[in-house]
């Protein structure tokens, strides 16, 4: 599988990986100048990026990063951002300060990070009735705590 990347930004930074094993490549801001976000409020963060995927079974999904989000509270309004595979806009992530004081964001800060991950496409079918199983239509702590 390839990702290729536009840039949109002469000041955009193509998504990598911080270490071998990360899982995730962070996502980085492509700013003019700092936004601010106070307690509550959500930003769309540009990041001057376009992308294409050359498989098309593939969604490159953003995830918040752990360490924004423990430390400052700063997450995604949208909680994982889904770009599809025939998706070719500009990227912008959807930030938003669920912490307590305000939350500057500075060009080049990385704000997410991108997992590209296989979607089953099932084919849909329609019917009146469902196979029956053990547990039926039991939910909500229904298993136990």
């Amino acid at each position: 599988m390839k990702i290729t990347f536009k840039k949109l930004d002469p000041k955009a930074v193509i998504p990598s990986r911080a270490t071998p094993g990360s899982a995730g490549m962070d996502v980085c801001a492509c700013l003019d100048g700092p936004v601010t976000l106070a307690p509550g409020e959500i930003k769309m963060i540009p990041t001057g990026l376009v992308a294409a995927c050359d498989e098309t079974d593939v969604a490159l999904l953003i995830y918040p990063r752990s360490g924004l989000s423990a430390k400052h509270g700063i997450s995604l309004a949208n909680c994982v951002g889904v770009v599809d595979s025939d998706y070719r806009g500009a990227w912008y992530i959807p930030l938003i300060n669920n912490g307590s004081s305000d939350f500057t964001v500075g060009n080049g800060m990385r704000i997410a990070q991108l997992i590209p991950t296989r979607i089953l496409m099932p084919e849909i079918e329609v019917s009146d009735d469902l196979p029956e199983t053990e547990r039926g239509s039991g939910g909500f702590g229904s298993s136990g705590v």
